[in-house]
């Protein structure tokens, strides 16, 4: 779906409805020249059983028709999330992937036509976080990813860790940092963390899924803390007080206004906070 500033919403890309054909994931990006990245783990009949493994990466042109398909058994394998790092007609985009526990970093560019995005490599620089299934939430593993340019860290949120882990030199690393450094393990906030996002301010956004770690009295929460740990606040995103109501965010800051997009899967919402 397309939403714009003033809320009104359309269709972007319409998928084939075949069962096992397509399964979109909170894997999700936007490159130059219009081009959207969008994961795909489809599964047959809705269950852990039938996941078509190991997914695939859509890439569709700014008019929502598609364009390509990214695939790799090893290194998208369950395409889960993502992030996007924009570098002139470059790009780094990073990956988590839920069946293997693992990162990919992706280095793209767009061709001089602006007709194509080109794969220049790809590198696994993360690994270890714990996957499982799931039989409400279908499958967890590593999550959200988040990027800052400043230190040149990836924070990724793994959800069966219930732990957001940072992974040093993720631009330009070529080796695999494991599951990084532990950077938040709160067991009193955090409930299965599954999207991240950085503030403006510096500090990181993730949604609690609920699935790892439930607390009936802080259902469906957005936790903010900082890139040291610290908890800092947290809000649901409904206030209907049920589980698993938590899950895609983002934030945008354009001149004095910060937007803060977050998604409720119990209503099928999306909600928009505009910041000053």
């Amino acid at each position: 779906m397309s939403v714009t500033p003033g809320g009104q919403t359309s269709v972007f890309f319409q998928g084939p409805s075949t069962p096992g054909s397509l399964g979109l994931t909170t894997a999700l990006g936007v490159l130059r020249r219009g081009f959207v990245l969008v994961g795909s783990v489809p599964t047959i009949d809705g269950t852990s059983a039938t996941v078509q493994a190991p997914g695939q990466l859509l890439v569709l042109d700014r008019n929502g028709q598609q364009v390509t398909a990214l695939t790799d058994p090893d290194l998208l394998d369950g395409p889960w999330d993502l992030t996007v790092v924009e570098e002139g007609p470059h790009s780094a985009v990073f990956v988590s992937n839920v069946l293997s526990g693992t990162v990919t970093r992706l280095d793209l560019r767009i061709s001089r036509d602006g007709n194509r995005v080109v794969v220049e490599s790809k590198t696994q620089i993360a690994s270890g976080y714990l996957t499982r299934t799931d039989p409400a939430a279908l499958l967890v593993g590593p999550t959200g990813v988040a990027y800052s340019r400043e230190r040149d860290i990836l924070y990724v949120a793994s959800t069966g860790d219930n732990a957001v882990f940072a992974i040093p030199r993720a631009r330009h690393r070529s080796s695999d940092a494991g599951m990084g450094n532990l950077v938040y393990k709160d067991d009193v906030h955090l409930h299965g963390p599954l999207a991240l996002a950085l503030a403006p301010n510096g500090n990181l956004i993730t949604a609690n899924g609920d699935a790892v770690n439930p607390d009936p009295t802080q259902a469906s929460e957005l936790v903010e803390f900082t890139p040291s740990g610290q908890f800092v606040a947290q809000m649901p995103v409904d206030s209907s007080g049920q589980a698993g109501g938590a899950f895609g965010i983002a934030v945008s800051a354009v001149d004095d206004k910060i937007r803060v997009a977050a998604v409720d899967d119990i209503f099928n919402t999306v909600k928009v906070w505009v910041l000053r």
